[in-house]
């Protein structure tokens, strides 16, 4: 079979730090367009994943031209994640694109409005659920072992871990702060593992509380105070038509030994899990408490079908590809990380006019 050929557009840390190192890994793909506003980062990709005679190009519009790219990786910042998929799908090409989906719903729903139109495949980069520990909640919920699932937390705490580089803090460029990186793959996981995509309203607040500290103590290095216009914490809650209800943690920088990367709890009628010390289900057998603590070392979930080894991002580029291949519906489908957009923005109008947000009107 003749190898598929990917573009990249958007050559920062993202895409070197996920993407093409994943793409690379596997045999029927090979990346043969490069695209950055920088054209010697997008020569840098070049040199270490791409083909010998790969293009470079500071135009995405021009890599968009190249008929024999079958699908593109939009890796640039949020602001342009609308506008770059939607060129690409109407350009002819399967499209990827990082997480968060936009920076809004708006913008979101000319994304979903795009595949539909063009009948090409999209998707958005939520590795997490290609956790082996995700994996494993996942397939337990759809077997019931929870029961109903009618509240759960999603957690994306970090005590002080503030990006510095890029344009984390610009909120123009991003469209906010830790709830829209971090907070964003928390609530996919949440929802996802709930299969539950109903939101009715929200209430949220966000606070800019250490801009100006200059004992950061960050594990990133010191920030700019001057180019910090984004929140350092964020929280919401969310009622689901069914009456389902979840809490939405998220936070760069907070004074909090409970830290959490993309986790989730959930509390159902006959058991519940967590991912706070590993993966636990606690249940009640034999009239009483029960905690089982999974191993999840001996092996791999097999939930995905035909790869099981390699890291969160090498299962995500795997299966992204086969659902190219097989012209099936990908992991994470346009509508379920519209919802999450739809949510974060109730979250940031809420934090901003105290008031309950309502969705879907």
């Amino acid at each position: 079979m003749e190898k598929i050929k990917v573009g990249v557009i958007g050559c920062g840390g993202i895409a070197n730090g996920k993407h093409m190192p994943s793409i690379k890994s596997l045999g029927d793909v090979e990346i043969v367009a490069f695209c950055d506003i920088i054209k010697e980062k997008a020569e840098e990709s070049k040199k270490n994943f791409g083909t010998e005679d790969a293009k470079v190009y500071t135009d995405y519009k021009e890599l968009l031209k190249d008929d024999s790219i079958v699908a593109v990786h939009v890796c640039t910042p949020n602001r342009s994640h609308s506008f770059i998929t939607v060129d690409a799908l109407h350009a002819g090409k399967h499209v990827i694109c990082e997480k968060p989906m936009a920076i809004n719903t708006a913008e979101a729903k000319k994304m979903v409005d795009a595949a539909k139109e063009t009948g090409k495949i999209l998707t958005i980069g939520y590795q997490n659920r290609y956790r082996t520990d995700s994996a494993y909640l996942k397939r337990a919920c759809e077997n019931d072992d929870l029961g109903e699932i009618y509240y759960a937390k999603a957690l994306a705490l970090r005590r002080r871990a503030v990006p510095t580089w890029g344009v984390f803090l610009n909120e123009y460029e991003q469209g906010g702060g830790p709830l829209i990186d971090i907070g964003t793959h928390a609530l996919d996981l949440t929802l996802w593992t709930m299969d539950n995509y109903k939101p009715k309203y929200c209430v949220g607040t966000s606070y800019h509380k250490f801009r100006y500290q200059t004992q950061t103590g960050n594990a990133c290095g010191d920030w700019n105070p001057d180019e910090f216009t984004v929140e350092d914490s964020a929280f919401g809650f969310i009622v689901m038509e069914n009456g389902a209800t979840i809490s939405l943690e998220s936070a760069w920088a907070l004074n909090t030994l409970e830290v959490r990367e993309a986790q989730t709890l959930i509390c159902g009628t006959k058991g519940g899990a967590d991912m706070l010390d590993g993966l636990r289900f606690n249940s009640v057998e034999g009239n009483r408490q029960v905690v089982k603590n999974i191993d999840l070392s001996t092996g791999a979930v097999a939930y995905y079908s035909g790869f099981s080894g390699g890291s969160d991002g090498e299962r995500e580029a795997y299966q992204w590809i086969q659902s190219i291949i097989d012209d099936k519906d990908p992991c994470v489908l346009p509508e379920q990380a519209y919802c999450v957009t739809q949510i974060l923005e109730g979250i940031y109008e809420s934090a901003k006019t105290g008031d309950i947000v309502f969705l879907n009107k």
